[in-house]
């Protein structure tokens, strides 16, 4: 599949921060002024976030209003796009890579 240099950066961001963490995800997102974000997931006794989940909680606290596109690089056969589709409302492309980045499927949110 070939993606936009955009959007390639935001596979390479959500591999990167699965890889420095050994986190079972990674994701990135990309918001309306072009800013990205990126995460892992977070996996303590008191506390579990999805790693897309938390990309999209720091595209909100630094105060984006919306998402141009997300990815997510995970071994999971399924992606929760809810938090996507919360802040950016439907139609927003999700990649889906693999630990080596390759993009195996795109979800709308």
């Amino acid at each position: 599949m070939e993606l936009s240099p955009e959007d390639a950066k935001l596979v390479t961001l959500a591999r990167a921060s699965r890889a420095r963490t050994g986190a079972v995800e990674g994701a990135a997102v990309r918001d309306l002024d072009g800013r990205t974000y990126a995460a892992s997931t977070v996996a303590l006794d008191s506390l579990q976030v999805a790693a897309l989940d938390l990309a999209v909680a720091m595209a909100v606290s630094s105060g984006a209003k919306g998402l141009e596109a997300a990815a997510a690089v995970t071994d999971a056969e399924v992606v929760d796009t809810a938090a996507v589709r919360d802040l950016a409302g439907s139609g927003v492309s999700v990649f889906v890579a693999d630990a080596s980045g390759t993009v195996g499927a795109v979800h709308e949110s």
